[in-house]
This record gives C-alpha cells, sequence and structure tokens, in this order.
C-alpha cells in the first residue's frame, strides 16, 4: 500500500483549505446576523406599538448588543484570517515552491481596490447605525415616555454605556 508523502507544502494548503472554509462560514454568518439584528428588533418595535409598552424600548439595545459584539468578534476574526493568509501562509509557500510570484494573490490584490476605503467607511457607518444609533433611538424614546421607573431607568444607562463600548470597539477594528 503506498502512502502519500506529506510535505511542508502540502500541509500548508490543507491548512490554507480549512482557514479558507472557516472565513466563508463566518462570512455567512456575520452578514446574516445583521439582517436577524433588524428583523428582530422591528419585531420588537411592532409590538412595542401595539401593546404600547414603553418598557419593551430597552430589548432592541440589549438584541443590538448581543449580537452586534458577536458580528464585530466574527468580522474580526474573517480579517484575522485574511492577515494570516498574507503575511505568514502566502510567503511561507511562495518560499516553499519557488514561486515568481506570490502565491494566494487574490488576498492582497482585492485590497487594493481604489473604492475600498468608502466601502469600508461606509460599511462602518451601517453598522454603526445597526448597533449603535437605532438602539440609542430606543433609549431617547424610552426616556421620554411616562412610563420611566428606577430599576428601568438604571437598565437603560447601563445599556448606553455598554453601547458606548461597543461603538468605540466597532471605530477601533474599523481603523484596521
Amino acid at each position: 500500500m503506498a502512502t502519500e508523502d506529506v510535505t511542508e507544502s502540502k500541509l500548508l494548503l490543507a491548512e490554507y483549505d480549512r482557514i479558507k472554509e472557516e472565513q466563508k462560514a463566518r462570512i455567512g454568518f456575520r452578514d446574516n446576523l445583521l439582517y436577524f439584528t433588524l428583523a428582530a428588533s422591528t419585531a420588537v418595535l411592532a409590538i412595542t406599538v401595539q401593546t404600547k409598552r414603553s418598557q419593551l424600548l430597552l430589548v432592541p439595545p440589549m438584541i443590538c448588543l448581543v449580537l452586534g459584539w458577536t458580528y464585530l468578534v466574527n468580522d474580526e476574526k474573517i480579517s484575522a484570517i485574511g492577515r494570516y493568509i498574507r503575511d505568514h501562509l502566502g510567503p511561507r509557500l511562495t518560499e516553499l515552491s519557488d514561486a515568481p510570484a506570490p502565491v494566494f494573490g487574490w488576498e492582497a490584490y482585492h485590497r487594493s481596490d481604489v473604492g475600498r476605503a468608502t466601502r469600508k467607511r461606509l460599511q462602518t457607518a451601517v453598522d454603526l447605525f445597526t448597533y449603535l444609533v437605532f438602539p440609542l433611538a430606543n433609549m431617547i424614546v424610552f426616556w421620554n415616555s411616562a412610563s420611566i421607573h428606577p430599576p428601568l431607568l438604571v437598565v437603560s444607562i447601563a445599556e448606553t454605556i455598554a453601547l458606548t463600548v461597543l461603538a468605540w470597539q466597532f471605530l477601533r477594528y474599523a481603523e484596521r
């Protein structure tokens, strides 16, 4: 029975295949989080309007906090995978193969698009609107409602602080 030789190149290519699969799965999950956040928040708003229970306005900020953090973590892992391929895997395979050009050229090429910086800024704006502005608008409406009770006020202040931290994290990762 013949066994295949295990070489460093084969191991690196296998690793590339696995992390690209992980990246693809994370991209799909991240993108669906945005839609789910909007759907869940809209559903809660509809219930709030129907029942006229303004305390329900504190639910979308919690949804946005949890799903926004999950979105951000996945987005960072997607970027980290790309950096790993560009900075470690690609150069190592290029070296092993004596290729005249870097392997996995797409990993660097697609980042050189002239519109990329604008798209990244617009995506950050969409992320901040979804995960910060929208839930803060809920808070403002809640704060102007007649049903503010001290425990709910404390909850709304805690959510506002947490949303501010989340916004800071979005901006921090956007700078990369």
